[in-house]
């Protein structure tokens, strides 16, 4: 199983008690009064028959308060999620943190910003590369890019599903589109791992009927599921942090009543990806402080009040064009408030801009930030042995040193990270070794990776067993159309 990071101090706070309890509240009036938009017969008639209040013309479901808060009840706080290599089990919730890998539209160069439709070999190889590196645990839906060359659009799902179980062993999440679950649930089983499903929100107050029948798919299949919504504050949630976090509360409150009575306790993830609108510009302000706010208020009240893990991906797209200093900085800020705020995933790794594009040097260098960031939340020993009195003393004044220790031998590497692409050369080591920053460093990692790395190959029947399925998708989707 992996082992994720464990967080050993209490989680940051941004709301009292009294806060969260008013939140909580005005969600439930919100469910119960303006209700939430289903736009499906089956997902209407089967929250009738579990006691909400249906308007079948509308599509509209109102939420009895006591059957939302039943049904968070019903949720449990912690679940296992089996990979087809139990070295890559999950188990979520808690105090543990998981890192997802991002994703993106396509393929950013690293030196220019320039981006492209990746190759099926680029995008196997980002892939293999995210396997190698140890802090990320499960890859996102779509990932790593939203195109690859030759493959169509709606084969692309399904498509990349399959590429991800055959070039890693890793948990990985799936998708809701054009009927795309169905595919996609057959693949996972084929190669003999389980999925985490995906059911997300038409913002504001509304599921489509892809989304509902995803999360139908999934729930059968019994894959735990993936909800989230997605609003802009300003947009289709109102601008301020407490009035999206109601907003997106709602939203999603809906999706678990829905999903618990498809089957009673069936794992959740919520996911929070909020994010203000820039009001100058009409365009989405990602890896913002709004955004960062709205995340910790969200991992507070998730995981603390209703105890469902949580996922964040505000930290997923920065707003830089590169691999520079803005990248870093907007990304680790808001990664670093999700961590600390109690968050159960945060998603990374490798993108580059906004979700337009990805590149997995980048995902190499956020290697080094992740761990990091890990490391922060599990803190540091404190015991005889790390508080180290006795030698402190037997050490004594001046001249005494530390540094032939067998203490310090034993702990330097215990209590430090050295991070693997960062430069941390001397100056005069720097200039005799070609000056080399992180991006060549990550580069000459990725070569490395790319000649050494090993994943578990599926079978010769699993490989088989996916191509028949994929081939089938290609029939449905002709048959629609649709190709």
């Amino acid at each position: 199983m992996r082992r994720g990071f464990t967080r050993k101090f209490e989680p940051v706070r941004v709301l009292t008690d009294s806060q969260v309890e008013t939140i909580h509240k005005r969600t439930l009036e919100v469910l119960s009064e303006a209700g939430c938009k289903f736009e499906s017969q089956r997902a209407l008639k089967l929250l009738k028959e579990s006691g909400c209040k249906v308007d079948f013309e509308g599509h509209i479901v109102y939420f009895p308060p006591d059957i939302v808060e039943s049904s968070i009840k019903n949720c449990p706080s912690s679940f296992l999620v089996r990979s087809r290599d139990p070295k890559d089990n999950l188990l979520i919730g808690g105090n543990t943190l998981y890192f997802m890998s991002s994703l993106g539209a396509r393929l950013s160069n690293i030196d220019t910003g320039d981006v492209s439709i990746p190759t099926m070999q680029e995008n196997n190889q980002a892939v293999f590369i995210s396997d190698a590196l140890d802090s990320i645990d499960l890859y996102s839906g779509y990932t790593p890019y939203f195109e690859i060359e030759g493959v169509e659009p709606v084969m692309l799902c399904s498509t990349s599903l399959a590429m991800r179980l055959r070039n890693s062993t890793k948990i990985t999440r799936g998708t809701q589109p054009t009927d795309t679950f169905i595919w996609e649930t057959q693949i996972a089983k084929a190669a003999g791992q389980e999925l985490i499903g995906n059911m997300e929100a038409a913002a504001p107050l509304s599921y489509p009927e892809d989304a509902i029948n995803a999360a139908f798919t999934y729930v059968e299949a019994g894959f735990p599921v993936y909800i989230a919504a997605g609003s802009v504050m300003g947009g289709t949630a109102p601008v301020t942090v407490a009035g999206s976090t109601i907003s997106n509360n709602a939203e999603l409150l809906a999706a678990v009543v829905f999903i618990q009575c498809i089957k009673k306790g069936t794992g959740i993830i919520a996911n929070d990806f909020v994010t203000p609108m820039n009001m100058e510009s009409g365009d989405l302000f990602f890896c913002s402080l709004g955004a960062s706010l709205h995340q910790m208020a969200f991992n507070q009240i998730w995981h603390d009040l209703y105890k469902i893990p949580t996922n964040n991906t505000g930290s997923a797209f920065p707003y830089s064009k590169k691999a520079d200093y803005q990248s870093a900085y907007e990304k680790t800020h808001i990664a670093m408030s999700s961590a600390l705020s109690g968050a159960n995933m945060i998603v990374f790794h490798g993108g580059v801009t906004a979700e337009l594009s990805y590149n997995p040097i980048l995902a190499i260098i956020d290697d080094d930030i992740a761990i990091t960031i890990g490391k922060t939340i599990e803190g540091f020993e404190v015991s005889e042995e790390t508080m180290a009195v006795d030698l402190i003393k037997s050490v004594g004044p001046v001249p005494g040193t530390f540094l032939n220790k067998n203490h310090t031998r034993t702990w330097w590497k215990k209590e430090y990270f050295m991070p693997k692409s960062a430069d941390r050369t001397s100056f005069p080591e720097w200039q005799r070794t070609g000056k080399k920053g992180v991006i060549e460093k990550a580069k000459e990692r990725m070569e490395e990776i790319l000649a050494t790395h090993k994943v578990k190959p599926l079978s010769g029947s699993q490989d088989a067993e996916i191509d028949c399925i994929l081939d089938e998708a290609r029939k449905y989707y002709k048959a629609k159309g649709l190709l």
